[in-house]
């Protein structure tokens, strides 16, 4: 899952971009992208090596299958011992900056993809090119340029998708509509394939004392959800994909991304929301959906092995109506810059990404980012591995909003709460957004 805690990032975010700490040792430099023939592949030759390993895999699906895999990884090589840090998606990134930055920097780390992230770490020598490790365990061969593009950065931290690779995503994330099976049947309504269908279930729930849509923002991110799932109704999916990457010639001063925001403020303003959302944490909003307490939940497939467990048969999911959806890849897995065994890093990220970790993946109801065609799956599950076929394969698929620029989240998770508030008008809330993407232009 994504989220954000500010005061610590913020303070850390000016240390990375500062240079104060060189990013892999004394000297400052950049790390080196070796060569596929200067690299060790195999685990066993690489003596006694303890691996520090950061992850945001802590929901029961997730923790399931990383600690599986990890035990394998010992397994079947015992003279590497992993040393395993579990931090939840908010605390990971609030607290990863000033790590990679330390004398204790993790060897592999989970990095979040946007460019206040991963790209500011990638400029100030943080992080190393995984390039050759690519050719070396033929992650090219294996893996689509669709997964391996999300975590691809020039130098300069300011292109998402181009330049050299720096991380390995497990798993791949679309933001769709959850919805509750009964209570959709109760009401006579089919899931939504047309946005009208969607107003006209939306209208039924309400009419018939059900909550329409679950949602809560405590953490802020979850409002951009809904935001996004309004534009993919009124904008083109080239035309996001634009404005999310940051790139120049587009503006979020339009009439469809005006449309978009009217459109989230009706869903609050017609009590389509639970009372007091904003002060709803985003896990304790699934766990009531999980209840019974909601006929439709905006989220990710991060959520899937939960809401299976807890809901079995009652949970479905789909995209969009009009298809269009938010989505990409899981948090990359990649080596920071002042790994002192790069090799046995890359080794076990290829080992927790290889076909065999994304039949663990699938097993414990997570949603794989490759091979996902192969898997046997039932239930929430065959809906959610059905969509990721669908978009991951289409050209509908959308980034997330905060990957514009090195202060997208902030200000796109930020302003969105503001507007569902009415601190700032739908005029003010698209300047905001425009500002920010203005003053940071890295795209093209």
């Amino acid at each position: 899952m994504r989220g954000f805690a500010a005061s610590l990032a913020a303070l850390s975010l000016s240390l990375v971009l500062a240079g104060c700490v060189p990013g892999s040792g004394s000297s400052g430099q950049r790390p080196a992208d070796r060569p596929a023939g200067e690299v060790r592949t195999d685990p066993a030759t690489m003596g006694e090596v303890t691996l520090t390993v950061w992850d945001q895999e802590v929901r029961g699906g997730q923790e399931k299958q990383i600690t599986a895999l990890n035990d394998a990884f010992q397994r079947k090589f015992p003279t590497i011992r992993i040393k395993r840090v579990a931090r939840s998606f908010d605390d990971l990134r609030s607290t990863v900056k000033l790590g990679l930055t330390g004398a204790d920097a993790p060897d592999v780390v989970q990095v979040n993809n946007g460019k206040q992230d991963m790209g500011s770490f990638v400029k100030a020598g943080l992080l190393q090119p995984l390039d050759g490790y690519a050719t070396a365990h033929k992650w090219t061969e294996r893996m689509p340029d669709s997964v391996l593009r999300l975590a691809k950065y020039p130098d300069s931290g300011a292109v998402l998708g181009e330049g050299k690779l720096y991380g390995v995503a497990q798993t791949g994330e679309l933001v769709g509509l959850y919805y509750n099976k009964e209570k959709l049947a109760k009401l006579g309504v089919q899931p939504p394939r047309t946005w009208e269908e969607f107003d006209a279930a939306l209208a039924a729930a309400k009419r018939a004392g059900e909550l329409p849509i679950q949602f809560g923002n405590l953490e802020k991110s979850s409002g951009t959800y809904l935001f996004s799932l309004a534009m993919h109704r009124y904008g083109k999916a080239e035309e996001e994909t634009r404005l999310a990457t940051g790139r120049d010639g587009v503006t979020w001063n339009t009439d469809a991304n005006k449309q978009a925001a009217r459109l989230v403020l009706s869903w609050a303003d017609n009590g389509y929301f639970p009372q007091g959302f904003a002060g709803i944490k985003g896990d304790d909003s699934w766990a009531a959906f999980a209840r019974g307490e909601g006929v439709f939940h905006v989220s990710g497939t991060w959520l899937s092995a939960d809401l299976q467990a807890a809901m079995g048969d009652k949970a479905g999911f789909q995209l969009p109506p009009g298809q269009t959806v938010t989505g990409g890849t899981g948090l990359p897995f990649a080596v920071s810059g002042r790994s002192k065994n790069p090799d046995a890093a890359a080794a076990y990220i290829d080992f927790i990404t290889n076909s065999a970790a994304m039949k663990v993946l699938a097993d414990n109801g997570n949603l794989p980012a490759t091979e996902a065609d192969k898997q046997t799956v039932s239930g929430l599950n065959k809906d959610v591995f059905a969509a990721w076929q669908t978009a991951s394969r289409s050209t509908q698929m959308v980034p997330y909003l905060d990957y514009a620029t090195a202060t997208a989240y902030d200000v796109v998770t930020g302003a969105t709460e503001q507007l569902l508030a009415k601190q700032l008008s739908v005029e003010q809330f698209l300047t905001v957004l425009q500002d920010d993407l203005d003053k940071n232009r890295g795209g093209r």
